[in-house]
């Protein structure tokens, strides 16, 4: 027999295309009680894998070579010279990547803003370890206004339903006039430039974009026309 959909040659026992799955019928055939020519498919279902240990594992994998960094720095040198650099940066990700898989139904709007504060963190150890200044006067609002500006779009768009294109407009504005503050704030901590001399770009650039989104969530005509066209 062959399937009257693909024209896949079907063995006797076959009950259905294992191809495209149409039913088998044939009237002049009779059916027999023939062993199957494959054995049948086996799912794995998502409960049948074992997440914990796996966590576990990755967890062992980052841990040993932060570890091995630690010790091999004290080992050498005597003191944490370059280490605290590789064993918080294998941290950060940790807590990025893999600390949301430890929960089944991870909330970005927690993770996204305790992400952030971690990045504050690792600053900070930077900001110490090389006796800089720059932490209070440039990483931290830098890192607490990009982190307040994600935040604020991905609760926004966790939560409410609809209005999307509102959220990211606005967005989009916002970082154009976050890049003028972190060319401010360099010129103010390291006294880069005087003035203004990049940052005006992205902030056309994030203006008209932003401009440009919100046009099209207010006029319906011109939303319906571009979905049309281009399926968005």
């Amino acid at each position: 027999m062959y399937c009257v959909n693909c024209g896949v040659e079907l063995a006797d026992s076959e009950k259905k295309c294992p191809l495209c799955g149409t039913p088998v019928f044939h009237p002049d055939i009779p059916r027999t009680a023939a062993e199957p020519p494959f054995p049948p498919a086996r799912r794995i279902r998502p409960e049948d894998v074992n997440r914990s240990g796996i966590l576990f594992v990755l967890t062992v994998a980052a841990l040993l070579p932060a570890l091995l960094c630690l010790l091999c720095d004290w080992r050498i040198n005597g003191t944490l010279v370059w280490s605290g650099y590789a064993a918080g940066a294998i941290a950060l990700l940790y807590i990025i990547i893999l600390l949301p898989m430890w929960f089944r139904h991870p909330n970005p709007v927690i993770f996204v803003p305790v992400d952030f504060v971690a990045v504050g963190l690792y600053l900070l150890y930077i900001d110490f370890a090389v006796g800089g200044h720059w932490f209070l006067s440039f990483a931290f609002p830098v890192t607490g206004a990009i982190g307040l500006l994600v935040t604020a779009v991905v609760t926004l768009t966790h939560y409410l339903h609809g209005g999307y294109l509102f959220i990211y407009g606005g967005g989009f504005i916002l970082s154009g006039a976050l890049a003028v503050l972190i060319e401010f704030l360099l010129n103010l901590t390291f006294q880069i430039h005087e003035t203004f001399f990049w940052s005006f770009y992205p902030l056309v650039a994030g203006v008209v974009i932003g401009s440009m989104l919100i046009v099209i969530a207010v006029c319906k005509p011109l939303r319906e026309s571009l979905h049309r066209k281009f399926f968005l």
